[in-house]
């Protein structure tokens, strides 16, 4: 929600623009024709069309995680909440301040 005007005005001449997760809030409806100017195309995909079966599934992870050991994909871990502080988690998440993964500590 709070990306979207910005991400939408970076867009390269037939770019895409992915439409992926509500951190900040659901993404307002916008007009497509917003989309003209750059000839650029709009999708918003959910993981289950990407990833059908177990081994889909496990091709993927083994692709990430390749990606991971090889330098080619840095994950930024912001920080750490034990699992009884999970409330805090949740407000720290939605209040937008993350700049990088919120995990919990089992």
């Amino acid at each position: 929600k709070s990306t979207v005007d910005i991400s939408l005005g970076c867009l390269a001449q037939r770019g895409l623009y992915v439409s992926f997760g509500n951190a900040s809030g659901a993404v307002p409806a916008f007009p497509v024709l917003r989309l003209n100017a750059k000839s650029a195309f709009v999708t918003r995909p959910k993981l289950k069309d990407y990833v059908q079966d177990a081994e889909e599934l496990m091709g993927r992870w083994g692709d990430i995680m390749e990606w991971v050991s090889g330098g080619m994909l840095k994950v930024s871990v912001d920080c750490v909440f034990d699992l009884e502080d999970v409330k805090e988690g949740h407000v720290y998440l939605e209040s937008g301040k993350s700049k990088g993964k919120i995990l919990y500590k089992i």
